[in-house]
């Protein structure tokens, strides 16, 4: 109870003091602030991983009851996630923002900002009442709102942040539809009043209240097509915060997923397969956007979307498991589930920080202006190009190895499956391996423009790396994607105790961890690293036998071309031009073009705008409908005095009266009734 005490009154004693700091101050007092809580509840998840869960009821209020608070291996995993990227998002945020150490208010606001965020998003882990989760919930939306219009003097800024708060409440909205329904039907906010529900009510009950909050948290998680709020938040964020979104935020969309699937207990098949026909539709619809945008940090934005795509294919699979009674397979799924919320934190923050660090550098994001990167910035270069690899699932990162999990999964379900099985299983294995293609060449592409070749652009600045306290917390997202890559049977090992949850079974008997089904893990691993290892040998042999003799550097053989340009180079949108071309009924791009004349031309402009057709179906053309309905009703607001006084009299009759006639209406239905 003292270290509860501790973890409300610390945040609050920071938050109070930060708007009397100095900057530096400002800084010192919100990372300790941060440090200090991820200690007391990194405490609590380990105690949980480890197998002791922790219980305590909160007094709560008259309408919210009791609070209890409960700390499962479930929950521990995710605050061990939380606190990590945050903490490394809070070290590199503090270098990050030093341009901006004018801007001393905002920098309170957004220090403020950081610390409700991260105690919000603990808070959601443990917290089991469903009027003090929706309480918390908001304080994670709205904390998040403030952190991303850090740079609010941007119209994209403010417009990219009201369109996630605007998404935030709708999701909220579901969640607390779901929450009343429960509490209408058993009287109680608990959340173990769902079990005791679910349990009464199996078939198209379950599954449609599992659909209320199957949205709200898809909404949060980024699901497609629930996803047009996350490329403009992303973005929009400063880097740290960008990172911390995609690595933290959206991942208690899958927290939630998780938490309720723990709570209802009938109905896997169904619920299974609808997660695995979004996931697969997410993971494909994200990364196939993700190719074609010209923002850095757009492009990683969809990824994001991509990654949740392939977390709820392991979550998908692992609840055809529960379904179909077999563990075997439900393990699989929610280790490979869980394991990849960790891998998709760790490459994706460390993707967002290094495009801060070429933000920073260069003052855009823009792709296309963009190259030579790797002879200003190495080290960022290096560590993204690190990130690139593991997102996209090669050995000997640790990408690979939550992915090869699900593949397993989906090759275990084929095993024994019926015909519409197959054919699901089939369709999923198709789509993650297609995930896994379009990922390389997107990645490739990213890596290939922003750092090979020569710069497409005259910067007016000079570009240099950042500092190297700016990169240490990038070092430390590295290092853990190569040493899970490198051991990844300690982390499945963690994983035991969360993935038991679902299965029931025990450490003795937990075979999929220990069987053949992941033998090929570490050898594959090894094996990768053994390739690097000698690379780098015969590198180093080159390095001693040349190091005596005189290296010529020269410019690349134009072909014949006495006056080479950078703008000869592939573009962003060359590299991928056949794909644009193939799957152009998908995608949408907007162009914009000069037409070239003459035998000589003098000008010549060409540029191509993508945009998601889903938010131009879902929520554009809704819009512009709603628009041009209430747009009818413009004559209304005619400005003439007397009209609005003549408004005012009817709305005052139609309260009078709606009562009145409301009475006699019924009066009058209980005398038909009495004939």
């Amino acid at each position: 109870m003292n270290l509860l005490l501790a973890f409300i009154i610390i945040p609050v004693v920071a938050i109070i003091m930060i708007p009397f700091l100095r900057v530096k101050g400002k800084s010192v007092v919100v990372i300790s602030a941060v440090i200090l809580n991820a200690v007391i509840s990194g405490y609590f998840a380990v105690q949980a991983l480890m197998g002791w869960s922790y219980e305590t009821i909160l007094p709560g209020s008259v309408i919210t009851g009791l609070i209890p608070l409960r700390i499962d291996a479930l929950s521990g995993w995710f605050i061990i996630i939380f606190n990590f990227i945050i903490l490394t998002g809070g070290l590199y945020g503090i270098f990050y923002l030093k341009v901006y150490r004018e801007q001393r208010s905002n920098l309170s606001l957004h220090g403020i900002a950081f610390i409700a965020l991260h105690c919000a998003l603990l808070s959601l882990c443990v917290i089991q009442n469903s009027i003090a989760f929706l309480v918390a919930w908001e304080v994670m939306a709205f904390s998040a709102f403030l952190a991303v219009i850090f740079e609010h003097e941007k119209t994209a800024t403010i417009k990219a942040g009201i369109n996630y708060i605007i998404q935030s409440h709708v999701c909220i909205a579901f969640l607390t539809l779901g929450f009343i329904w429960v509490a209408i039907k058993t009287g109680s906010y608990d959340f173990y009043a769902i079990t005791t529900y679910t349990a009464g009510h199996p078939g198209a009950t379950t599954v449609a209240l599992i659909m209320c909050f199957f949205i709200g948290f898809a909404t949060k998680a980024g699901f497609v097509p629930f996803h047009t709020w996350l490329p403009y938040a992303h973005p929009a964020a400063p880097a740290h915060i960008s990172g911390i979104m995609s690595g933290v935020l959206i991942k208690i969309g899958i927290f939630g997923m998780l938490r309720f699937l723990l709570l209802i207990k009938n109905d896997f098949t169904t619920i299974g397969y609808i997660i695995l026909t979004a996931s697969v539709i997410s993971g494909l619809y994200g990364v196939m956007l993700a190719i074609v945008q010209h923002n850095l940090k757009k492009l990683l934005a969809y990824h994001s979307i991509e990654n949740i795509g392939i977390i709820g294919i392991g979550i998908g699979i692992g609840c055809i498991g529960l379904g179909a009674d077999n563990m075997m397979l439900a393990s699989l799924g929610f280790a490979g589930a869980l394991l990849h919320t960790l891998n998709h934190a760790l490459f994706k923050s460390l993707l967002f920080y290094t495009a801060g660090n070429v933000y920073q550098a260069t003052h855009t994001l823009d792709i296309e202006k963009l190259g030579g990167l790797i002879k200003k910035m190495p080290q960022t270069a290096i560590l993204f190009l690190i990130a690139s690899i593991a997102i996209c699932g090669i050995p000997p990162f640790n990408g690979f190895i939550s992915e090869f999990i699900i593949y397993n999964g989906l090759y275990y379900w084929t095993q024994d499956a019926m015909i519409l099985s197959i054919l699901a299983c089939i369709f999923s294995i198709l789509g993650l391996v297609l995930i896994g293609g379009l990922a390389m060449l997107c990645f490739t592409k990213a890596f290939g423009v922003v750092f090979l070749g020569t710069a497409r652009h005259e910067f007016s600045h000079d570009i240099k790396e950042v500092s190297i306290f700016q990169l240490v917390p990038l070092y430390f997202l590295a290092f853990f994607i190569l040493f899970i890559g490198l051991i990844p049977q300690l982390f499945l090992n963690i994983l035991v105790k969360p993935v038991s949850l679902f299965t029931n079974i025990g450490q003795a008997t937990f075979i999929p961890f220990q069987g053949k089904e992941l033998d090929a893990l570490q050898p594959i691993s090894w094996a990768a690293w053994g390739l690097i290892l000698f690379i780098i040998l015969i590198l180093f042999v080159k390095k001693i036998v040349l190091r005596k003799r005189t290296v010529v550097v020269d410019s690349t053989w134009g072909c014949g071309y006495v006056a080479p340009t950078a703008k000869q180079q592939y573009t962003a949108g060359s590299f991928v031009r056949s794909y644009s071309k193939r799957f152009k009924p998908i995608l949408l791009l907007m162009k914009k073009e000069d037409e070239v004349q003459g035998i000589f031309p003098t000008v010549g402009h060409f540029e191509s705008h993508p945009y998601d057709k889903i938010e131009k179906w879902l929520i554009d053309k809704p819009i512009k409908a709603f628009k041009t309905f209430l747009g009818r009703f413009s004559f209304m607001q005619n400005g003439k005095l007397h009209f609005y006084i003549l408004y005012g009299i009817i709305f005052i009759v139609l309260v009078i009266s709606i009562p009145l006639l409301y009475d006699k209406i019924t009066a009058f239905i209980e005398f038909i009734k009495q004939l």
